[in-house]
């Protein structure tokens, strides 16, 4: 007597549909976000400035200072090396990397802050200090 052994696996059919799935959702979402590039970016850069600032918070719980303007936000990385020195830094940092913002520039952060304790943003599409800058005291705009 044969046995038949069936094997796992998608069938030819099953897999047209999911391809068929995904070009219809690239054909709706694709042209959504093409469409809106700057928007994609200013959305990109608030979600950033959130998370930095979330980081920023963890460090100000174990240190009791958020980092000074001359740490940066480097702080976040590695220890910092320029006094105050934290004491109970976490040894795997805050971040992995610090990001760059969606025009290619580094996020700015005071210490204290022109609009709050701290102020994380970015100078925005110009790269310059103006109008357009995305910070954490107007990202409900």
């Amino acid at each position: 007597m044969h046995k038949i052994h069936k094997q796992g696996g998608f069938t030819l059919i099953e897999i047209l549909v999911v391809v068929m799935i995904l070009g219809i959702l690239a054909a709706v979402v694709v042209p959504n976000i093409m469409s809106r590039p700057e928007e994609a970016r200013i959305a990109k850069a608030k979600q950033d400035v959130r998370a930095l600032e979330t980081a920023l918070d963890l460090y100000k719980l174990d240190n009791f200072a958020y980092p000074t303007t001359d740490q940066g936000l480097a702080a976040l990385v590695s220890k910092p090396s320029v006094p105050p020195v934290p004491k109970k830094y976490r040894k795997e940092g805050y971040l992995k990397k610090v990001p760059r913002d969606p025009w290619g520039n580094d996020y700015q952060y005071l210490n204290p802050g022109e609009h709050g304790a701290i102020d994380v943003y970015s100078l925005g599409p110009d790269g310059t200090p103006s109008d357009d800058d995305i910070g954490n005291w107007n990202l409900e705009d």
